[in-house]
């Protein structure tokens, strides 16, 4: 299946100032975030950010606070930001397709995206947008997920399959900003 931006919400998991820091290669997982973040603006993709106990773990990264511009933000106590109807009222309970990014790919947001997709949604998971402390675990989860029906996909996977085709002024003005 095919990533459509009409059909589409952008799930930022807990990319917070307490734990990207730890993340195996934080600094492109947040990068990549950010990145994902601009193209859903730039189409017109909703985008719902999560923050685990953000008390205790700090609130959104500066970058991507300042990327989502118009984002829900919700906190959350449980791992899985589907539990405790906590997506309840934001895009992503409207949408079928959702797009997933963040960390930690072994516990929110897998637990979230196995949820999701056990409620019936079309889950992607953006690989170098998502990140562990320790890549094993990244990558273990990826391949749990995978088993469970969650497509593995790359940032400009996304924004490709958003655009549909190349030639249109929205192609141009992403193209121009966001793909190197």
């Amino acid at each position: 299946m095919l990533m459509n931006r009409e059909k589409s919400v952008l799930l930022v998991i807990d990319v917070q100032t307490g734990l990207a820091p730890a993340i195996h290669d934080g600094e492109r997982m947040v990068d990549n975030c950010v990145w994902l973040a601009g193209v859903a603006g730039r189409v017109g993709v909703p985008i719902v950010v999560t923050e685990h106990f953000p008390e205790k773990i700090g609130y959104t990264v500066p970058a991507l606070k300042a990327a989502t511009g118009g984002a829900h933000y919700v906190g959350k106590q449980c791992f899985s930001a589907q539990a405790g109807d906590v997506l309840a009222g934001t895009a992503v309970a409207d949408c079928r397709q959702v797009i997933m990014c963040g960390a930690e790919a072994h516990v929110c947001v897998q637990q979230t995206a196995l949820e999701l997709r056990w409620a019936g949604k079309e889950v992607f998971v953006v690989a170098d947008a998502s990140g562990s402390r320790d890549p094993f675990n990244r990558d273990l989860a990826f391949a749990r997920m995978r088993s469970h029906g969650i497509e593995i996909v790359s940032r400009e996977m996304v924004a490709f399959e958003w655009l549909q085709r190349g030639g249109t002024d929205l192609f141009r003005e992403v193209n121009r900003d966001f793909i190197r």
